[in-house]
């Protein structure tokens, strides 16, 4: 195996005997035939799109089997031979539909093989290294377009299931997974399909935003206790609010307290979700802290997307996961019934007593800050505010990710740190204090709710009669999977510059890459807090 789409990949360079985050070769194997195999049906997708034929259901498809090859969402091997089952079933109905016998096209053409080991031996030589005769820019960039199409897919699931649709996105999303094929696609071809991946990723981001706040309204500042209530109780992690919201109407009245996890905390400032009694409060921090974490929860708990840890025996029995989420051994939920997760809560002893615990404020969302904008605009024209620091992205395991909340401390008292995503759990609980009644540390949400922060950003530009690049605005970013890929090249798109990122570089921009990337853009690593800071706000 070979893969290196994480930043916590093996010496930085990628995991070639067992993936960091669990994943075996045998998953990774079939991983890497899914993408290839998707590949293929893209093509496919592409040629029925000049024909005027856009196929909704490829589309969706396309996107849900790709989410599953993102860091932490899929483990079970099954599940993902069933989706390379499926992903030739719909390229021989394109086939049909298209009248096509015979296609020049490598990826449609490879016949799977009819067992899992066989598929195995096939993904080992579709993989990442398999074109390591190509130019290592023009390879290195085709893998960051494939890490950002990760993402967007992502964000497209996401909003497609809250009724949230866009053809020109599934049909970006086939043109950058097929564009690999075309053998006369050089390396300014890539660098457009990447920046057109950054754009078509506001259009998804877009998408969710309006799919979240038209079902469950917009997110309005909410306290959000930590500790916990006596009884029995369910644990949500992962990014969905549909099926959050499927758990919270399931349980209601049957005495059980439903709580967040993780990079669900943000969904306590929806209306539309806050209504029910039940839903109480967060339990936990980031996603790499769950296997100690899940371990003391004294309830069932349901992984709707990534990130997904092995389940210890301890709560393996407890855990179940739904979409695109798969681990072998774990119950998976099917449907939108969770009557077994309902079940299992009530089996399960829950919290012997209550407990306060401290409490977080949460839902500053685009409308919420910008609601306060004049506030704003007045706090930093008298001087109150001198800088707005973004630090969000995705926590890990580095201990060198340390950086972000003594970041966070040092920071100046004129600052406002805007936030999102998990990585804030390394300081999401720190009293800041406040400027002229604004919080000094206001949550947009999970790093699903980028668009708000591009939003808030445009808009502040659009205040002060400025540039994006010319606001008291600097961005801190922090990253591990595919999602956060995607967001950075949309900042890329919007030419936003100066982004510091760490804790370390990816793997798989090559130095040529990385260079262009810092010569037009200023992308920098980061180095320590105070350098940082003292660059930032002079």
């Amino acid at each position: 195996m070979f893969c290196y789409q994480c930043e916590q990949t093996v010496k930085g360079q990628g995991c070639n005997t067992m993936g960091v985050c669990g994943k075996n070769p045998e998953v990774a194997a079939l991983q890497d035939l899914l993408v290839y195999k998707l590949r293929g049906l893209s093509q496919l997708a592409l040629e029925a799109a000049k024909k005027g034929v856009g196929i909704e259901e490829i589309g969706v498809f396309t996107c849900e089997a790709l989410f599953t090859t993102l860091t932490n969402v899929n483990f079970d091997p099954d599940r993902i031979v069933a989706y390379l089952r499926k992903t030739v079933q719909l390229q021989e109905q394109l086939k049909g539909q298209l009248q096509l016998e015979t296609l020049n096209n490598e990826a449609v053409n490879l016949k799977l093989e009819n067992t899992t080991q066989g598929l195995v031996e096939q993904g080992e030589t579709v993989g990442i290294q398999s074109k390591v005769t190509i130019d290592p820019d023009l390879h290195s960039l085709q893998w960051l377009l494939t890490y950002g199409l990760k993402g967007v897919a992502a964000y497209t699931y996401h909003a497609y299931l809250l009724g949230k649709k866009d053809q020109n996105v599934f049909n970006f999303i086939h043109q950058g997974l097929a564009a690999p094929l075309d053998r006369s696609h050089g390396v300014n071809d890539f660098v457009g399909l990447v920046l057109k991946c950054g754009e078509v990723n506001i259009r998804a981001m877009e998408l969710l935003d309006a799919g979240n706040t038209e079902t469950y309204g917009h997110p309005a500042p909410t306290k959000v206790p930590l500790g916990h209530k006596k009884g029995k109780a369910i644990l949500v992690s992962g990014h969905d609010l549909k099926e959050l919201e499927e758990i919270l109407k399931q349980s209601e009245g049957k005495g059980i307290y439903v709580y967040t996890h993780g990079e669900m905390l943000p969904t306590h400032g929806y209306p539309g979700l806050k209504k029910y009694a039940h839903f109480y409060g967060h339990y936990g921090t980031a996603w790499q802290n769950q296997q100690k974490e899940f371990a003391q929860f004294p309830g069932a708990i349901l992984m709707t997307t990534n990130c997904i840890q092995r389940p210890v025996e301890s709560y393996k029995g407890n855990i179940f996961t739904s979409g695109p989420v798969g681990y072998p051994g774990v119950t998976h939920i099917t449907g939108n019934d969770f009557a077994p997760v309902i079940n299992k809560a009530l089996e399960l002893p829950g919290f012997s007593e209550d407990f306060e615990g401290k409490s977080v404020l949460v839902g500053f969302g685009r409308n919420a800050v910008l609601n306060v904008a004049d506030k704003v605009i007045e706090a930093v024209k008298n001087g109150h505010i001198r800088r707005f620091l973004l630090v969000g992205g995705c926590d890990g395991v580095k201990s060198s990710r340390s950086y972000y909340p003594e970041l966070v401390e040092k920071a100046p008292k004129d600052t406002i740190i805007l936030t999102l995503a998990c990585g804030k759990f390394r300081f999401f609980d720190k009293e800041l204090g406040t400027i002229d009644e604004i919080p000094r540390l206001l949550d947009i949400g999970q790093c699903n709710d980028a668009y708000s922060a591009v939003k808030i950003a445009l808009a502040l530009a659009d205040a002060f009669n400025v540039g994006v690049n010319d606001l008291p605005l600097s961005l801190v970013l922090s990253w591990y999977e595919q999602k956060a890929v995607s967001i950075l090249l949309s900042l890329l798109y919007l030419g936003i510059k100066d982004i510091r990122i760490g804790p370390s570089l990816p793997a798989f921009i090559t130095p040529n890459i990385l260079n262009v990337l810092v010569e037009k853009f200023d992308i920098k690593p980061i180095t320590t807090p105070e350098e940082d800071l003292k660059a930032i706000m002079k």
